[in-house]
């Protein structure tokens, strides 16, 4: 075929087209079948197939019924205007399958571009240039852009212009009716844009005049026709620019609940009340690890495989009894995926003094008698994100001028050596404090100050059970500053998600985040006691 015979083909006909074959047919079929492509090829600027329901929209996304319908009336009627719109979230959370099936439903025309796909200015201009223009890279033209373009003027420029052709060719053609169910047409002239993983573009190099040109699109072009969509895992506060923008309009995607896990894993599944007896079992501690679909599902995979060996038969339905035996076949894994899934090894399962470790537990259980729940704790939680949540409750606690003395390259003061007999009016001032920090509750501290506690603590830890029997091996394969500072942000997510640190507004002088630690005094000794940190030595009495 040559070079003037050759369709312009969408990104969308791509894509559905590039599973098949290339027929080797007359060219006058082939020609014919350029010229019906050429002619549609503003419909393909929509999802092909059978335009989905509402209702069949809200079902497949179980716990986001209020986000659907909210993003649904900001889009409002067709061919109204739309604010520029800012969803944001964690990963995992639904937002750009959400806006995309919703585009699906409501048979629009719209660009998208991922800034990870697109990783500089360059790429993304072209990238939004070349859907808007119809235009599909290919051998006949070289694999080159319909116009190449690098300056953000010049990225203005060919964007309003690109968009008025299309505005014009959408309204000279408001789509054709097709006797087919699964046709689609398109729907007002209307032209939405969606930047997806926008915090990505916080990376490049030219960022501060990339973020806030993205953000004026609409101020600039002054189009009714064109709508924004801004996709980010981050929110609006983490967007600074010298130059300013106007904010767009923030939706926020929040983490999916427990209920909503449990529906969206119970979908489509062959045995449900198998499937829920062994979610019963692993989405709890899962849960507050992580709320990441993409990750729990590859947690629940081969847990639900040996969930699943025992029986004979995958279509019965399980009574209490066998429960009761999956449940004793399933418990020695959960583990070991917990902390696989929180990226911390859990070594003494894999060392020979483990029977030795258990049996020494066992034996301390039986003297303890009435008390052996004192030293636990009733949840799972890895060794690095105890030391950091240790490390959130001594920054909550203790005053940041005491930093230094607290955590000396001597393991900590001794508040011994500190006391004094004091007068009565020092105990009564003494006191005073103690009601006025009681009444204040726990204070807030910085990213810095937390990482700073964490390697301290970290590091004595390590010290003080460099001599003692591998009963503790986990910790030392834990303990060190590398091994457990690989993964601090992560954890602290994690933490963040189940409100053991709560994140609070940024300080006008740092210009960071800064957390609170929300637990008590006896839980901090409770995991201090699972990890034999000595607590007290750090935390300072007034």
């Amino acid at each position: 075929m040559g070079k003037e015979e050759s369709p312009q083909i969408s990104r969308r006909t791509t894509r559905l087209s590039s599973c098949s074959t290339p027929s080797l047919k007359a060219p006058v079929e082939a020609s014919k079948a350029t010229n019906k492509l050429q002619s549609s090829s503003v419909d393909d600027l929509v999802f092909h197939g059978e335009c989905i329901s509402l209702d069949e929209l809200i079902n497949s996304f179980p716990g986001r019924q209020t986000k659907i319908l909210e993003l649904i009336n900001l889009l409002g009627p067709l061919d109204s205007p739309l604010v520029p719109t800012f969803l944001y979230g964690g990963a995992s959370t639904g937002k750009t399958s959400i806006i995309l099936q919703m585009f699906k439903h409501l048979t629009r025309p719209f660009i998208y571009s991922s800034c990870i796909t697109c990783y500089n200015p360059r790429i993304l201009f072209e990238s939004i240039l070349n859907q808007l223009l119809l235009h599909r890279k290919n051998e006949s033209n070289g694999y080159l852009s319909a116009k190449r373009c690098e300056k953000p003027s010049d990225f203005v420029n060919l964007l309003r212009e690109a968009l008025s052709t299309l505005v014009d060719s959408l309204k000279g053609n408001p789509g054709k009716l097709s006797s087919k169910k699964s046709s689609s047409q398109v729907n007002g002239r209307m032209v939405y844009l969606i930047f997806d993983n926008l915090e990505v573009v916080r990376e490049w190099d030219k960022s501060f005049s990339i973020l806030p040109l993205l953000f004026n699109l609409y101020d600039i072009l002054k189009m009714p026709e064109l709508g924004l969509i801004f996709i980010s895992r981050t929110s609006l506060d983490t967007f600074q620019s010298d130059t300013g923008y106007v904010e767009p309009f923030p939706v926020y995607f929040p983490d999916y609940t427990e209920d909503d896990l449990r529906l969206i894993f119970m979908k489509n599944q062959a045995n449900p009340k198998l499937y829920s007896s062994f979610l019963d079992l692993v989405l709890r501690p899962f849960c507050r690890i992580t709320r990441r679909i993409d990750e729990l599902s590859t947690a629940f995979l081969p847990l639900f495989k040996k969930y699943c060996e025992p029986l004979g038969d995958l279509g019965a339905v399980p009574n209490e009894d066998m429960k009761r035996k999956l449940f004793s076949h399933l418990q020695p894994f959960i583990s070991l995926s917990l902390n696989e899934t929180s990226s911390v090894s859990f070594q003494p399962l894999l060392k020979p003094s483990a029977n030795k470790d258990r049996t020494l537990r066992k034996n301390t259980t039986k003297k303890l008698g009435a008390f052996e729940t004192l030293d636990e704790i009733d949840f799972h939680m890895s060794t690095s994100a105890k030391y950091l949540l240790i490390s959130a409750f001594l920054a909550s606690r203790n005053p940041a001028t005491l930093d230094a003395s607290l955590f000396d390259s001597t393991g900590g003061s001794d508040n011994r050596k500190r006391k004094r007999k004091g007068s009565e009016r020092s105990m009564e001032q003494k006191e005073t404090k103690e009601q006025e920090l009681l009444m204040k509750g726990p204070g807030t501290f910085p990213l810095e100050r937390l990482l700073a506690i964490f390697q301290c603590i970290t590091s004595v830890a390590e010290y003080l059970h460099d001599d003692e029997e591998p009963q503790n091996a986990g910790l030392e394969a834990e303990g060190s500053a590398s091994g457990l500072m690989s993964d601090i942000l992560l954890q602290l997510s994690s933490l963040c998600s189940a409100n053991f640190i709560t994140k609070g507004g940024s300080c006008p002088l740092e210009g960071s985040t800064r957390y609170r630690s929300t637990i008590s005094e006896d839980m901090a000794l409770k995991i201090a006691r699972s990890l034999k940190f000595p607590l007290s030595k750090y935390l300072y009495r007034r």
